[in-house]
């Protein structure tokens, strides 16, 4: 299928002229404005890469592109969106089609997020809208940004170990069956595989065994039978006379990895192979969540915890302005929301759920300094600090606002002995003095999970004999041993802890809350909490989409001259800040 770039068409005369009539002194709807303010704002040739040069000519994907945004922008499916395309004069006013234009196949959708998704086009829509904003003023390099993360649950579902075997199973015989439906029918019985693994997953169970032993009971011996059938599946699909394309199919590579990474084959007490669940927190070999497939139906889907919360999927990072107001001619303390701009959403990340924020801290604003919206102030939660963070955004011009986390040393977490703030280090001279006065012995270079450390080491001797030694170590062998981060690494570090306890950075801090009303909008408008495709390229679209969605109707929100919505005040709260009233008024 080939593209030939071509602007989007004016708007039809008859359907203005419509449009016009019907909203002639009321709010236009989101669509309209859209198309007034900005116009053809998404080219064809940010998609050229996904299309060839020749062939078929195919839609327009900048059109396709805004009807993907109108449809998060009011949570739609495929179908209610090329619906709204045929019948919905807005729409086809922000499109400019003509008023009897049949519209096309709500498919057209879903290969048209496939072909960006494969060609790694999302952020072009983005970087679109973001580029004509900043032609229009509304946004620009320096001024404050913020990012927080939310978790995102997987399209598929959830699986204990018994059902991942299972379904593991149950999708590799599907996919063989649909692939090498002769070869499958020859060599399988398959009455006997479609009697264990044809019905519904919820709807098999053994009867007879009751109890939470009996259930642990039933479900081990579950699983060892799934994992013999995942085995001799495999197994049969790599036996020479099976075709060569079926031991290549992707479910039946991730049956034969879901075994590797939970089941073992040993020998029992007769010497037969018996087969064995790994166990995690033992010496079987059960991988980490970052490399262990959770389900054979989004096999790139991973198990996130955060903050308490255990979950299956994805972990949305969202970045926004939140620059104050400017200067006006408005008395102290009156709300003026016509200066106010609206906070715009200027990235989105999605990664696997068991990343951790404080990865992503440097290559979220190094993205937003390749689109020229570095921020002059980088305002983040905890999970995104740290000293080497800092000091790599420092270099690029960016302030990073976020609280470091305290020293977790054992003197430091009880509140009592000497921490490393209690010695005096001098890196001229290589040495560190203790609190009685005592130096190190040795000053030596190396590395601690992947970073530049000097470990400090003092005397044995000296140790033993001072009085304060179960204030400083509790070895009895050895001298204390204290690890330094380098120089401009421990500066900043110093400084950025004293500097976060006073009241004006709490206040400045006091930014960084307005994200999570962010993530909080995209929930409510086009539902991601819960993925609504399989794996994380999709994903990674639907997240895109849905900023330009969220930034959409921010925008369509200021040009209307709506104000910003106050929080929700309970009738307890206004009762508690009312004034007491006076018992005796007269």
């Amino acid at each position: 299928m080939s593209m030939k770039p071509v602007p989007l068409p004016d708007p039809d005369p008859v359907i203005a002229a419509a449009i016009r009539k019907k909203y002639a002194g009321k709010r236009p709807p989101l669509a309209v404005t859209v198309r007034d303010r900005l116009g053809c704002w998404l080219p064809d040739e940010a998609f050229a890469p996904a299309f060839a040069r020749r062939g078929r000519p195919g839609l327009s994907p900048a059109m396709l592109a805004v009807v993907t945004a109108l449809q998060y922008a009011e949570d739609l499916t495929d179908r209610e969106a090329a619906e709204a395309v045929r019948t919905r004069l807005d729409w086809q006013y922000a499109l400019g089609l003509a008023l009897d234009d049949p519209g096309f196949d709500f498919t057209v959708l879903s290969e048209f997020r496939g072909r960006v998704a494969g060609h790694g086009l999302e952020q072009a829509v983005l970087d679109a809208l973001l580029a004509r904003l900043v032609s229009e003023g509304l946004l620009g390099p320096g001024g404050n940004q913020r990012t927080d993360s939310t978790h995102v649950l997987a399209r598929a579902r959830d699986l204990h170990t018994r059902e991942l075997l299972r379904e593991s199973v149950r999708a590799a015989l599907e996919a063989l069956a649909a692939a090498c439906p002769g070869w499958t029918a020859a060599r399988l019985c398959t009455a006997d595989w479609n009697a264990r693994y044809g019905p519904r997953p919820g709807s098999w169970a053994i009867p007879g065994q009751r109890g939470k032993r009996g259930r642990r009971k039933r479900d081990d011996g579950a699983a060892v039978t799934h994992a013999r059938d995942g085995y001799a599946l495999v197994s049969a699909c790599c036996e020479d006379t099976a075709p060569p394309s079926a031991r290549e199919l992707p479910a039946v590579q991730v049956l034969r990895t879901v075994l590797l990474q939970r089941c073992m084959i040993s020998e029992d007490g007769s010497g037969r192979e018996a087969v064995r669940m790994r166990e995690a927190g033992s010496e079987s070999g059960l991988p980490p969540a970052r490399r262990r497939i959770e389900t054979p139906y989004d096999p790139l889907a991973r198990r996130g915890i955060k903050d308490g919360t255990s979950w299956l999927g994805w972990k949305l990072h969202v970045t926004d302005t939140c620059d104050g107001p400017p200067a006006c001619g408005c008395p102290p303390g009156a709300r003026c929301p016509h200066d106010v701009l609206p906070a715009v959403i200027t990235g989105v990340a999605t990664t696997d759920a068991c990343v951790p924020d404080i990865v992503m801290t440097v290559p979220v604003t190094a993205a937003l300094a390749a689109r020229g919206l570095a921020p002059a102030r980088h305002y983040a939660d905890s999970g995104y600090a740290s000293a080497p963070a800092m000091a790599a955004l420092a270099a690029a011009g960016t302030a990073l606002v976020s609280p470091l986390t305290a020293d977790t040393s054992r003197q430091a977490r009880e509140g009592r002995g000497y921490d490393r703030s209690a010695f005096t280090i001098d890196y001229d001279h290589r040495t560190a003095t203790c609190p009685q006065g005592r130096a190190s012995s040795s000053w030596s270079r190396t590395s601690g999970r992947g970073r530049p450390v000097i470990i400090a080491q003092f005397p044995a001797s000296a140790c033993r004999a001072c009085p304060a030694r179960p204030d400083c170590t509790a070895s009895a062998a050895r001298g204390r041993s204290l690890h330094i981060p380098p120089r401009e690494i421990h500066q900043l570090q110093a400084a950025a802890r004293a500097g976060q306890a006073t009241p004006a950075w709490q206040q400045d801090y006091n930014r960084r809350a307005g994200c999570e009303a962010t993530i909080s909008q995209a929930l409510a408008t086009a539902g991601t909490r819960r993925a609504r495709y399989h794996g994380l390229a999709r994903t990674r679209v639907e997240h895109v989409f849905t900023a330009v969605a969220v930034n959409l109707i921010r925008l369509d929100a200021h040009w209307n001259g709506i104000p910003l919505q106050r929080t929700r005040t309970t009738h307890l709260m206004r009762l508690s800040q009312a004034p007491p009233e006076d018992p005796n008024p007269n």
